[in-house]
């Protein structure tokens, strides 16, 4: 293990994390801090790596707006990455309704976030989600049934439609490791008192649900977790390759939508034949399935007994003849539920 004498452990995991994350990255890197432990952790770690090769790094802070003295947080945070060496920008973002205060926010932070990265280049942006943020999304996703895509919990990497790539190098690090990592290094970190809001289903699993499982079943829950997300992952890459396969065999644009092979659905087994359903739906029409639409549509398929066309959010799913097609509402008037 690397280690030079008198580096702090903790500064050292986090670095080593951060190091393997960048390994390929020679152009800008973006690096989102709000001032909380985790972030800071990671913006010092990315500063003292980015540096040793050369690559510019920019923190980014999103001030969302939602709280009193916000900006002067952000203010705060974007001081404390300078003097650690990086370039550093407040982004002031609008906080919609959306699905809800944590749904609104985050959707507004990667807006923010992206923006920033277009506008210096970035080939990448860093994340500061830990293992135990990872954690707190599996049993959150248990907790809604929202199955194995929830499950599988926040991707280490993934890349944007821009070719951007978002990292989070710290999936593997704890909580508790860049608390200690940012005490080592003299850093301050910002507590948001949102953190502590049990009105936020996030804080009651972290600080009741997760501490009770502790108790109860011993400790490395969190560990486990973690890894059931990891193998979840990887099912689903797997998974997501076989569906791009079948539809390209069996799916055809349709007027307004698209059309799939009955035949084709049937003959699949019923993870492939659900996953194709929710997939499509999704890319055509932006819109995420619940389990029980997604059942439905396939009755249409599997257990056709003339029904007619199945209300969804935003298209109509409905039998014509050998096919089920899904299509925009405007397009549904007339032939819905013919089996011609």
């Amino acid at each position: 293990m690397e280690r030079r004498p008198g580096l702090d452990p903790a500064v050292a995991e986090v670095r080593r994390a951060v190091r393997a994350a960048i390994a390929e990255a020679d152009g800008p890197l973006v690096v989102a801090l709000s001032g909380g432990p985790d972030s800071l952790a990671l913006a010092a770690a990315t500063a003292f790596e980015a540096s040793r090769r050369g690559i510019p790094v920019e923190a980014v802070v999103i001030d969302h707006g939602l709280q009193e003295g916000s900006d002067a947080v952000a203010a705060r945070a974007a001081e404390t990455a300078r003097a650690l060496g990086l370039t550093a920008r407040v982004v002031r973002v609008d906080v919609g309704r959306g699905d809800g205060p944590e749904a609104a926010a985050r959707n507004a932070r990667y807006t923010g976030l992206a923006r920033a990265a277009r506008d210096v280049g970035a080939e990448a942006v860093l994340l500061g989600h830990t293992l135990d943020d990872q954690a707190e999304t599996v049993l959150l996703g248990l907790a809604r049934g929202s199955g194995a895509a929830s499950l599988a919990g926040m991707a280490a990497e993934r890349r944007d439609a821009a070719g951007v790539r978002w990292l989070r190098p710290l999936l593997s690090v704890r909580r508790r490791t860049t608390v200690a990592a940012c005490a080592a290094e003299g850093l301050d970190p910002w507590s948001d008192p949102h953190n502590a809001d049990p009105s936020f289903a996030r804080v009651r699993v972290r600080d009741r649900v997760l501490p009770v499982l502790e108790d109860e079943l011993g400790p490395g829950v969190a560990e486990a977790l973690a890894r059931t997300a990891e193998q979840l992952r990887e099912d689903a890459e797997a998974f997501q390759d076989m569906i791009d396969e079948t539809i390209e065999d069996i799916v055809e644009h349709a007027d307004a939508g698209i059309s799939i092979s009955v035949a084709a659905l049937v003959a699949n087994p019923a993870a492939i034949r659900n996953r194709v359903i929710r997939f499509v739906v999704e890319s055509e029409f932006g819109v995420g399935l619940t389990r029980s639409q997604t059942l439905e549509v396939a009755r249409l398929a599997t257990d056709w007994r003339g029904q007619g066309p199945i209300d969804l959010p935003g298209c109509l799913a409905r039998r014509i003849g050998a096919r089920v097609e899904i299509v925009a509402r405007s397009s549904s008037v007339g032939g819905a539920g013919d089996d011609a």
